[in-house]
């Protein structure tokens, strides 16, 4: 079985968010996308850059968010995945999320593991998810998310291996600064897991003047191989992935190694 997959890179500026949404609308139409990782909470400019939590701008994230979800349609039929802010009756999260045409809106994974440090007060804005990594089945695909900060924690790639997952996602939101490490995260994930690992970012430079990352990528599952990345004169990359190689890969060394 092959899938054709699309990672990408999102403006944090809202001007530049709908013009990359509209660009990345007519990619995903004219290379039948059948998956797109979104970046991660996109549609709205980076809450916690701040260490002062406003119930204002939370509550205009969640519209925001509220809002954008109505236009995924325009992505086609593909299978969207991404995270959103949420309220709870208790808690804020973030939650990682499947978007079918057919079905519309699943939550999926609420994050876990959360910084709390300058430009990325995290722990701060909302709080930590159940810890349950559980991969969701699509079609046949077996997707699992690490979001963000969660590609760190290595054990649970090692779970999803288990799983039989075909493809983790990591919708994130990290700096120019981090990139090369990013990528031998997704890398490692990769390998621990036995699966395909994209991710998805945000692009160009933020209120506050931090420079994020950009970068999506796409890495295959046996040796951990970059097999393409984004950057600002390209910010969407579509391939295709053979999901007979995630399979082959819990086969081999280091999948098969028993914990």
């Amino acid at each position: 079985m092959t899938m054709k997959a699309t990672v990408c890179e999102f403006s944090d500026d809202p001007a530049g968010l709908e013009r990359d949404w509209r660009a990345l609308s007519a990619h995903v139409r004219d290379a039948g996308s059948q998956l797109v990782v979104l970046p991660e909470m996109p549609f709205y400019p980076w809450i916690a850059r701040s260490r002062e939590v406003s119930q204002r701008v939370w509550l205009s994230a969640v519209a925001a968010h509220e809002a954008w979800l109505a236009r995924l349609p325009e992505l086609g039929s593909a299978v969207v995945v991404g995270t959103r802010p949420l309220a709870t009756r208790r808690h804020r999260l973030n939650e990682g999320f499947v978007w079918t045409a057919g079905d519309g809106y699943r939550p999926v994974h609420a994050k876990v593991y959360l910084p709390d440090e300058p430009g990325f007060w995290e722990a701060s804005w909302y709080d930590r998810g159940p810890r349950v990594f559980e991969a969701v089945e699509i079609a046949g695909v077996r997707v699992g998310f690490l979001i963000c900060t969660e590609l760190w924690f290595n054990a649970h790639a090692r779970d999803y291996a288990g799983q039989g997952v075909h493809v983790v996602v990591c919708p994130r939101a990290t700096p120019l600064s981090s990139v090369d490490k990013r990528i031998v995260g997704g890398r490692t994930a990769a390998v621990v897991s036995g699966a395909f690992c994209l991710s998805s970012n945000r692009s160009g430079t933020g209120r506050d003047g931090l420079m994020w990352g950009g970068a999506g990528w796409m890495v295959e599952p046996a040796e951990g191989r970059l097999l393409g990345i984004t950057e600002s004169a390209r910010p969407f990359l579509t391939l295709d992935l053979d999901l007979a190689q995630a399979e082959s890969a819990k086969l081999t060394y280091p999948r098969y190694v028993a914990d």
